[in-house]
């Protein structure tokens, strides 16, 4: 993989179901224990951000997640400050839990999807190939991946995804 991973893992989920500790026990990521352990020259990602991921974000030489509950994320992401924030665009879920919902992805999605986005599509692959549903969800969300990863802006990105939106 060309990115470092790091998950801030809040240990707020059913630890067989998760994702982030399942690719630290392959080496794949790495677990920390708060939030203010995460480097603050990695990317962080963060369904709250202002900002999507785009390719312009290449940048970056990490990327972090949070790992917590999606009943409590809005809580957990509120007391983060960091400028290097991105929201990753309208993807939908093939993990067991939320298939089919949009924006419900596991932390290994996320990290798959962020993958895809910045040009790693090879990292991509090899992430998902260590659950039995993490190929389909990068079939199931091929279309919009291909055209996220060939974007140039966060607004490009942005624009891009309004495409997949659900209408009103």
């Amino acid at each position: 993989m060309k990115y470092d991973l790091v998950v801030c893992h809040l240990n707020e989920d059913d630890p067989k179901k998760c994702t982030a500790k399942k690719l630290a026990k392959f080496g794949m990521a790495r677990l920390v224990k708060h939030t203010k352990m995460i480097p603050r020259r990695y990317l962080l990602l963060s369904p709250f951000s202002k900002k999507a991921l785009s390719p312009e974000d290449k940048k970056f030489g990490g990327i972090a997640a949070v790992d917590c509950s999606w009943k409590n994320a809005e809580e957990v992401f509120s007391k983060i400050r960091n400028e290097n924030a991105r929201a990753l665009p309208y993807l939908i879920a093939a993990n067991n839990v939320n298939y089919g919902k949009p924006m419900r992805l596991t932390t290994a999605e996320a990290f798959a999807a962020s993958l895809y986005i910045l040009g790693d599509v090879e990292g991509a692959d090899m992430l998902m190939s260590k659950f039995k549903w993490g190929p389909h969800f990068l079939e199931l969300n091929k279309e919009p991946l291909e055209r996220y990863r060939n974007a140039k802006t966060s607004m490009e990105v942005v624009s891009i995804m309004e495409d997949y939106l659900p209408p009103d």
